[in-house]
């Protein structure tokens, strides 16, 4: 019996920050996207950059790890 009282007062308090996040959930997912693209263009820099300063060892023959 202790246990069902204490579950139904764990339904009765959570069930609205269920709710809510799940609302909210597709909000924040929408305003952290631009963060998220401007992660894939820095990683796309940063791999042109690797490539290009480790271009001469390339082409001197070093195998990449």
């Amino acid at each position: 019996m202790t246990k069902f009282l204490l579950w139904l007062i764990v339904l009765v308090l959570c069930w609205p920050l269920a709710l809510l996040a799940l609302l909210l959930y597709p909000l924040v997912w929408l305003f952290l996207l631009p963060f998220r693209l401007l992660g894939i263009a820095v990683d796309g820099v940063l791999a042109l950059f690797k490539a290009v300063v480790f271009l001469p060892a390339r082409l001197l023959g070093a195998r990449a790890s």
